[in-house]
């Protein structure tokens, strides 16, 4: 077999556990054998339709083993992936499907009309298919007769595209290799095993959901179960009827899920693995898991980095809570000053990261490829500070950085100590302009339903948690923040709403 690619893996897996399930999705099982023969038929009857090597074939659709057989059959062909956020408008989906050169798009029907109106606003697109009869038609076209194409680790598997909280979307080149490191670093630190049985609930189509869950689960041989949307009700009725070992959240999800009524009564007791990523998990959250057995497994990442970069394992997620953990097994990480020297413990740097997972650059921007790296090391944008043990706590976003009064104020670590309040469930720290201090820090809070704390009773909270000059001079009280269609906050778009002095 010449293809050392992802493009493989459905092969190799089927000569080894044929039967095992290897997905489940609204009652249907796919075995590994099965998802080996639809993907070499669809890599066929898609070399039939003119896809070539190097080609790039895009995804439109929630969670759906045909996102998968998709993404395997481009990485059988050599051809190149593309998922699309099915949340973007059409000219966000147009602009990322004429910037990639995408000439084939395959789509799930409650996205057929936005597919229509992609066949004229992208010039590139030549193919357009939708899950159903056309999608199992294809499939039933092509040879079962395995390709032999020779891919290496060192090929484009995937183009994802950045969140973009600044400027147009950039596409993260990952290689096969780049993904393939990643999944051995969360097989190695994860400790997940081949019985595993994964609730994958957040989007395939960004790197979390793909990469840090459900393509290790399918390296290793285990089962994934496809949920198109979240619903914690739902969750909680699938961790008991398929026994789930494993799931990937963002802290909103499990909060979402502690919430409902049947959480006390539920059966959690297969539960082993519960990574979280996208925001430290606050302090009530773990405890509120911990009085049901359950342990969190934090992280860092980010999609250039395919996107593992810390682990906090469950040994260490109450005695290091707060913290984003340790380099992943295979990953090198520095915490340096602006001059790139390394920082002392404690003291706040930018994080740089190296390794085998770590993308070659962006799709048709060298530019911006070759400022991103530094001597080798990504550059991530992100400040954070090491302790004497070596793990590393998240400060911020280095352009999120307040100053004031020649003190530097990182808005994460006050908005860390507000979540701890029972009655805050979101909230954002921006700086508004202050003619003392320069500027001064501004919490924006969605608080919790049927309640409306005293702003002044949230910012006396903070005393002697944090030093007088991180505690915010003013709350605004919010409906929602705003948020990008990834799920990231939006702080410019705060602080074009709530950033002028005399607000609120």
């Amino acid at each position: 077999m010449r293809n050392e690619g992802i493009g493989s893996w459905p092969a190799r897996r089927a000569r080894r556990t044929p039967h095992h399930p290897a997905l489940h999705h609204e009652g249907a099982t796919t075995s590994y054998a099965e998802l080996h023969t639809r993907t070499a038929q669809l890599a066929r009857a898609l070399r039939e339709s003119g896809v070539r090597r190097g080609d790039r074939i895009a995804y439109l659709g929630p969670n759906h083993p045909a996102f998968l057989e998709t993404f395997f059959a481009a990485g059988t062909l050599g051809a190149v992936f593309v998922p699309l956020n099915t949340r973007l408008a059409v000219p966000e989906l147009a602009h990322q499907l004429t910037d990639s050169g995408a000439g084939t798009l395959v789509h799930a029907p409650a996205h057929a009309e936005t597919a229509e109106t992609l066949r004229g606003a992208a010039p590139t697109l030549r193919n357009v298919v939708e899950v159903g009869p056309d999608y199992e038609e294809l499939i039933a076209s092509g040879s079962s007769e395995a390709l032999d194409e020779a891919v290496t680790g060192d090929d484009i598997c995937l183009i994802m595209y950045t969140s973009g909280t600044t400027g147009r979307p950039k596409g993260a080149m990952l290689t096969h290799a780049n993904l393939t490191w990643n999944a051995l670093n969360v097989l190695v630190d994860a400790d997940l095993t081949a019985t595993a049985t994964a609730l994958v609930t957040a989007p395939l189509f960004h790197t979390a959901g793909l990469n840090m869950l459900t393509l290790p689960v399918l390296l290793k041989g285990g089962t994934c179960v496809l949920v198109e949307s979240f619903d914690p009700a739902a969750a909680l009725a699938l961790v008991e009827r398929h026994r789930v070992t494993a799931m990937f959240g963002v802290p909103t999800m499990y909060e979402q899920m502690a919430r409902q009524p049947r959480w006390s009564s539920a059966d959690l007791s297969t539960l082993t693995v519960l990574m979280c990523g996208g925001a430290p998990v606050p302090q009530p959250l773990i405890a509120t898991y911990a009085e049901r057995g359950l342990a969190f497994q934090q992280g860092y990442g980010m999609t250039e980095a395919a996107p593992g970069v810390l682990y906090l394992d469950a040994a260490h997620a109450v005695g290091k809570a707060g913290s984003a953990g340790v380099p992943h097994f295979f990953t090198d990480v520095r915490v340096v000053r602006p001059d790139l020297t390394g920082t002392d413990t404690g003291e706040v740097g930018e994080i740089l990261v190296r390794g085998p997972h770590v993308m070659p650059g962006y799709w048709g921007l060298p530019q911006e490829s070759a400022a991103v790296f530094a001597n080798g090391w990504l550059r991530t944008g992100d400040a954070a500070h090491r302790d004497a043990d070596g793990y590393v706590t998240i400060a911020d976003r280095l352009k999120d950085m307040i100053i004031s009064g020649g003190e530097n104020i990182y808005p994460a670590e006050v908005e860390s100590a507000l979540l701890t309040h029972p009655d805050v469930v979101e909230c954002a720290v921006i700086g508004v302009p202050d003619e003392k201090w320069g500027e001064v820090p501004r919490a924006v809070v969605v608080t919790r339903a049927g309640t409306a704390p005293d702003p002044e009773e949230l910012l006396a909270s903070l005393a002697g948690r944090l030093a007088k000059y991180k505690i915010p001079k003013s709350v605004a009280i919010a409906a929602e923040l705003p948020r990008t269609a990834s799920g990231k906050l939006l702080k410019p778009a705060l602080r074009r709403r709530y950033g002028h002095p005399n607000h609120p």
